[in-house]
């Protein structure tokens, strides 16, 4: 046997990254296993092509965290922008600011449109649907069946590729989480009449400007990753992990690896961090879960990205704009150059990027690029957003299991994964987007990465990763317990014994 490692982190993503990054500060052993060839980062990478940078899908850098924020300070502190946040929608024809102004909805819908809107929120909160299972029900409840149709239904279908009586409520409470028909008419009167203040608080969904990097999110975890291994830590890129054994006696994980020529590299560790699919990762290990049903059963939602590059007759302002239109399958496009100037290498074009939501191996993901190019390049034109003729060059990025689905079984299911992963193999730590099958964004995948982190350097689980909400906070009562144990004020332990 060779030697032994303390953890192995299984994906280069935002939350592998962060474990590997809080060990390395704390002197501890960690190697991390990372299937792409050239990229860090998972899905919070920036593409490149022919010097154009984009981004996989948009990632601002926000977070009520304090943890976080310190954390990309220290990581990356001199190449931040502070970026104003400009998103619209589009449906029918028309532009709507979003988050919604209220003088411009109510010229848009019109006075009958807007009329039956209220009357239809009026009745859902006089007859509300009791204990609300599905998205459309959750919603419906908060902003009346007429609003869901026109501002939640088509989009969240686009995504999900599933009707909205089949997603979980869940969905629905953590992504609108903190915003009702009742804040978000309030916030549009203040933003119709110039009234709100940039300071206040208010929803995620609200915030009205954004950090990010310069050259893009990637430049954050090519930093980490760097600094990690100047620190001791080790990155191995274009390595497939193939297959987890544990010795229950020794207490040690075998983790077999292909690497980019398809040679089987073995390690052997003490500790397990996974940012992999939890379905992937449960059908690796052996001996086979009593859960191995349970993940299977779990599903994915993959997208891919047209990037459209040109010289549009009028210079667009939005960083992005979602698609409620249900006559073109553009589901959202962003506007890179509004996210970061220096993602345009000559200073001038523009660059977008159409989203399309699929499955991996359905008609729009095997498509050859040069129709789905042909297409984007026609809904764009459709839109107004460009046209078409001003399209001078183009590109195709996919991205398989981009979002874990919560169908309606889904919570069940991780749970039976996860109460088997804390009874059967304890020093495995699912971290992460696609590892813990939680739908959040990167400021929370770091959390539960850094907070797994923690467990290994105390060898004990001092702190319960599930806990972690999609703010990235730490919301378990018995925090302030975990954090006199730290000898610290914060989660994060300025020295560990």
């Amino acid at each position: 046997m060779g030697d032994i490692i303390e953890t192995i982190i299984i994906g280069a993503g935002p939350a592998g990254l962060t474990a590997a990054y809080t060990l390395a500060k704390q002197g501890r052993g960690a190697l991390v296993l990372e299937q792409d060839p050239v990229y860090v980062g998972g899905i919070s990478r920036t593409a490149s092509y022919k010097g154009f940078l984009f981004d996989i899908g948009g990632h601002r850098f926000f977070s009520k965290s304090k943890e976080i924020v310190d954390l990309w300070n220290e990581i990356l502190p001199d190449d931040f922008l502070e970026r104003p946040r400009l998103s619209r929608i589009y449906y029918r024809g028309k532009f709507y600011a979003y988050p919604l102004k209220a003088f411009e909805a109510l010229k848009n819908l019109g006075l009958v449109e807007s009329a039956l809107c209220m009357a239809s929120f009026a009745y859902a909160k006089a007859f509300p649907v009791k204990s609300p299972r599905t998205f459309h029900a959750w919603v419906r409840n908060q902003f009346g069946e007429r609003l869901f149709g026109i501002f939640f239904k088509t989009y969240t279908e686009k995504v999900w590729g599933m009707g909205c009586d089949e997603i979980s409520a869940d969905w629905a409470a953590q992504r609108i989480k903190g915003l009702s028909l009742g804040a978000a008419i309030a916030d549009g009167l203040r933003r119709s009449l110039g009234l709100r203040r940039g300071g206040e608080p208010g929803a995620k969904t609200l915030i009205e400007s954004f950090r990010y990097p310069r050259r893009g999110p990637g430049m954050m975890w090519d930093a980490c990753a760097r600094k990690m291994q100047d620190m001791g830590g080790r990155l191995l890129m274009g390595r497939r992990v193939e297959s987890l054994a544990y010795d229950e006696s020794a207490k040690l994980w075998t983790v077999s690896a292909t690497d980019s020529t398809g040679a089987i590299e073995v390690f052997h560790a003490r500790h397990v961090m996974s940012s992999a699919p939890l379905r992937d990762l449960v059908n690796a290990i052996t001996p086979t879960p009593l859960s191995l049903f349970n993940a299977r059963a779990l599903a994915y939602r993959d997208f891919l990205t047209v990037v459209l590059i040109g010289r549009p007759q009028q210079e667009l302002p939005d960083n992005w704009i979602y698609i409620h239109d249900p006559s073109v399958k553009v589901g959202r496009v962003q506007n890179f150059r509004s996210w970061s100037p220096e993602m345009i290498p000559d200073g001038v074009s523009t660059c977008l990027g159409l989203e399309y939501f699929c499955f991996e191996g359905d008609g729009l993901w095997s498509a050859r690029d040069e129709d789905l190019i042909d297409l984007a390049k026609r809904e764009i034109g459709q839109i107004g957003l460009m046209a078409p003729d001003d399209v001078t060059d183009a590109c195709v990025v996919r991205q398989a299991k981009a979002y874990p689905v919560y169908d309606e079984a889904y919570a069940q299911n991780v749970e039976a994964i996860r109460r088997e992963i804390a009874t059967r193999f304890p020093t495995l730590h699912p971290i992460g987007r696609n590892g813990m099958h939680k739908y959040n964004n990167q400021d929370h995948a770091m959390m539960t990465g850094m907070l797994a982190a923690l467990n290994v350097v105390r060898d004990e689980e001092l702190f319960d990763v599930w806990q972690v909400n999609e703010d990235a906070e730490y919301s378990e009562a018995g925090v302030s317990g975990a954090e006199e144990a730290l000898s610290s004020e914060r989660l994060v332990p300025r020295r560990v014994a």
